[in-house]
């Protein structure tokens, strides 16, 4: 429990906060989801197509430092390269 007002505020910014990332946190594992289930069948357009959505998505995020900025690049790294290695298969 909080003892002065300004902490009591505080706490609940931290809740708007924690919900909001957390929001934001689950669209990107549900969109690295649906890339990967498409690299996995195969389909190179559609796994291209979510590529882009989820590249931008990780770098919206690390923008506003839901992530970190490194955590974003090196996802989308490892993901552009199962998109080349599914395109080249």
């Amino acid at each position: 429990m909080a003892n002065t007002r300004s902490a009591a505020k505080q706490a609940r910014a931290s809740v708007r906060k924690q919900t909001h990332n957390k929001s934001i946190k689950s669209r990107l594992h549900t969109l690295e989801k649906k890339f990967l289930a498409a690299v996995s069948a195969k389909k190179a357009d559609d796994a291209s197509a979510l590529y882009r959505l989820l590249s931008s998505a990780l770098d919206k995020a690390a923008k506003t430092r839901v992530i970190h900025r490194n955590n974003a690049s090196r996802k989308k790294s490892r993901l552009s390269a199962r998109l080349k290695a599914a395109a080249a298969a």
